[in-house]
């Protein structure tokens, strides 16, 4: 195949494929400008890649699986510390939205979760994708993919719970 093509078939496949890949890169490294990292450097692996790829079908999984294994490798090695902020809120506003701290709370919860259970969370309900096709696309057992979401969920809920015992102790 030749150069152009291999450059055209990929950009035609960033274009169709590239906004369900930022949604999950975003999910899998806890916020959107790592997100967009975490993308490119995964796109760059494929594109590199790309002239293996021999099931047009298969590219998307085989970069979803890239954005995952990429983002395990980053979450290893990466500082987990402080985020500097231009501005530090003197106090938290609550606006009256039904809902949004609890989806915060969620989702920090979420991004409090190791790397591979995170991603298992992500692909499994974000991405609605069956425990044999995660299990597929990690390159691991179903069994595994099992065991990682469930001990994923009871990290969840305890984190949640102990969120929330706080609050209920106030109420009483």
């Amino acid at each position: 195949m030749a150069g152009s093509d291999v450059d055209a078939d990929f950009s035609a496949f960033v274009a169709a494929r590239s906004s369900a890949l930022m949604r999950t890169a975003h999910l899998l490294a806890g916020d959107r400008q790592h997100g967009e990292d975490l993308l490119q450097q995964a796109l760059t692996k494929v594109y590199l890649s790309w002239r293996k790829i021999r099931d047009p079908q298969a590219a998307e999984a085989y970069a979803r699986r890239t954005l995952v294994t990429t983002a395990v490798s980053w979450h290893r090695r990466r500082w987990h510390g402080e985020r500097p902020a231009g501005a530090l809120p003197e106090q938290l506003i609550v606006d009256g939205t039904p809902g949004i701290d609890e989806r915060l709370r969620v989702w920090n919860a979420i991004c409090a979760l190791p790397a591979r259970q995170r991603a298992v969370v992500v692909l499994r309900y974000y991405e609605d994708l069956s425990e044999s096709e995660i299990a597929a696309q990690l390159g691991v057992s179903t069994g595994t993919i099992k065991s990682q979401a469930s001990r994923a969920l009871a990290t969840l809920r305890d984190s949640l719970a102990e969120a929330s015992e706080p609050a209920s102790k106030d109420t009483s």
